[in-house]
């Protein structure tokens, strides 16, 4: 099954130059800690509640001043549409990400997949495995 038949395609998207308040706000308010930044289908990156910590709170930025832009994570793992849910969810776990944007050939946005989408359709021992995956520390020399 490819990725594309079980994506979540209602996006939550904030512009860069959306406050890092507002963007704070409407994480609290939707009870997410990831938005998609950029403007229709374009993927600009990503923004998580652990950005705005680690960035910003602990740096003491003023989060009102502060732009989403600002912090972003411009490094953005995606994958295609077209792409079998099993590959996605190895890739998902190699590289310890929850969520991963799915573009189409023309690297546009069409949805999110997370870990709980893809656990519905893959063996129990793939599940086990991808959750250990993104769960482990990784050991830098």
């Amino acid at each position: 099954m490819n990725i594309r038949k079980i994506m979540n395609a209602e996006i939550e998207m904030v512009s860069a130059s959306t406050s890092l308040k507002e963007a704070a706000a409407r994480m609290e308010r939707d009870r997410i800690g990831f938005l998609l930044v950029g403007q229709g289908r374009n993927l600009q990156g990503t923004l998580t509640d652990r950005d705005i910590v680690i960035k910003a709170v602990s740096q003491g930025m003023d989060m009102q001043a502060t732009k989403v832009g600002d912090i972003l994570n411009s490094e953005v793992l995606c994958c295609e549409d077209t792409q079998h849910v099993d590959e996605v969810a190895r890739h998902m776990s190699d590289e310890q990400v929850r969520r991963m944007p799915v573009v189409n050939h023309e690297k546009q946005l069409l949805g999110i997949v997370s870990i709980g989408d893809l656990a519905q359709y893959l063996n129990p021992e793939l599940v086990g495995e991808m959750l250990k995956g993104v769960t482990e520390k990784r050991h830098t020399a």
